[in-house]
């Protein structure tokens, strides 16, 4: 992997927040955020009780990546709304994204799958949510 892209400024919490949010379809109004950019969408949260419980059992379950399996894969999306991409496996609604100032300056897709993975794996091995979006009745 190249060198982490020095110019840009550290991302905070709401950046992250904001670039999740535009990243998302507005038809899906229920998602989980994690700490190091993973989110889980939900398309049925109306019949889940508990959607902090749900999102951290998903994220244990399909978060951790292991290597030579279904785990290790990835899909990488470049966005149009916000800048950066998503990082898709092999659960079910989850993504992770990532900004431009974590990768270098003109990553290819391996390098952003890769790193976006690596995001994903410490969010599953340590699940700590950052927001709950919830559709508005």
């Amino acid at each position: 992997m190249k060198t982490k892209n020095t110019n840009s400024k550290e991302m905070t919490e709401a950046d992250l927040l904001n670039h999740v949010k535009l990243a998302i379809n507005p038809q899906f109004q229920d998602w989980v955020l994690f700490k190091n950019g993973t989110y889980i969408i939900f398309d049925n949260a109306d019949t889940i009780p508990n959607l902090e419980n749900e999102a951290i059992k998903l994220m244990k379950e399909f978060g951790p990546v292991h290597v030579g399996g279904s785990a290790g894969d990835f899909g990488v999306t470049h966005l149009n709304e916000t800048e950066g991409w998503i990082v898709s496996g092999h659960g079910y609604g989850m993504y992770t994204y990532v900004s431009p100032s974590e990768v270098s300056e003109k990553p290819e897709d391996l390098e952003i799958g890769l790193f976006g993975r690596q995001k994903r794996n410490m969010d599953g091995e340590k699940p700590v949510i950052l927001h709950i979006n919830r559709k508005k009745i």
